[in-house]
């Protein structure tokens, strides 16, 4: 008896929203909106903007270009020079160059132009690993602000969010059952609601409390509570790993 064909589900870019009205905002971000409100008011033209991973650098990189028709520059990708930029670049991954060497001529040449420079990174750039002693001396003068931690509110509408935008439905119940086990940080609730949306699919059903528990056993982002609803659990592939976001 021949069995049945197994099917393969192939994970499909999710559209990426470009607008700052779709960034959700928090007391962790305030300092940081406040900032990028007013180029103006930034030293020499130039800030750094730092966070962990998750809470919406990149989000703000791209909003932040497209709003004001900055140029978009990805740091690993930078070699050479960019193009004058009609009022300013914003460089994502700043922190991740290809070529020191281009970073530092692209931070005098802003300088030199007088166009804004916003670079986007993990750790404030005092604190990245350079050679070029003129580069580090430059990092270290350019005024850092941060994105802390989510809060509790947040951590709650960024999950939900990151359903939404997968148009993936989970009842509320399930969701504030979720965020009691899921580990306290904003790329941990995005690879969950990857995980759960492939499980989703595979398994050809709703994400409920036994769907979870089976897609993210084992998981380190995730810490099954002490009480059990009794339910069963349902057979799912084992989900890859997913990348970490930024």
């Amino acid at each position: 008896m021949t069995s049945p064909a197994r099917q393969f589900t192939l994970p499909l870019p999710l559209p990426v929203s470009s607008d700052r009205a779709d960034f959700l905002e928090d007391a962790s971000n305030a300092e940081a909106l406040a900032w990028l409100d007013e180029p103006d008011r930034w030293p020499g033209g130039r800030i750094a903007l730092f966070g962990p991973a998750g809470v919406g650098k990149s989000h703000l990189a791209r909003a932040i270009a497209a709003g004001r028709g900055w140029r978009l520059v990805e740091g690993p990708a930078l070699r050479g020079l960019p193009e004058p930029a009609p009022g300013g670049i914003v460089l994502d991954d700043a922190d991740a160059v290809a070529e020191e060497r281009a970073l530092l001529h692209l931070v005098n040449l802003c300088a030199e132009r007088g166009e804004h420079l916003l670079l986007i990174g993990r750790e404030a750039p005092a604190r990245w690993r350079v050679a070029l002693p003129d580069l580090a001396s430059r990092l270290r003068a350019t005024t850092a602000i941060g994105i802390g931690r989510p809060g509790e509110a947040l951590l709650g509408a960024l999950l939900a969010k990151h359903f939404a935008d997968r148009q993936l439905r989970v009842a509320p119940e399930v969701q504030s059952w979720l965020l009691a086990r899921l580990a306290r940080d904003a790329a941990t609730l995005a690879e969950a609601a990857a995980r759960l949306d492939r499980a989703a699919l595979v398994a050809r059903a709703p994400v409920t409390r036994a769907l979870a528990r089976t897609a993210l056993a084992g998981w380190d982002g995730f810490g099954e509570g002490a009480e059990d609803d009794g339910s069963e659990t349902i057979g799912i592939p084992p989900s890859p790993g997913m990348p970490a976001l930024l």
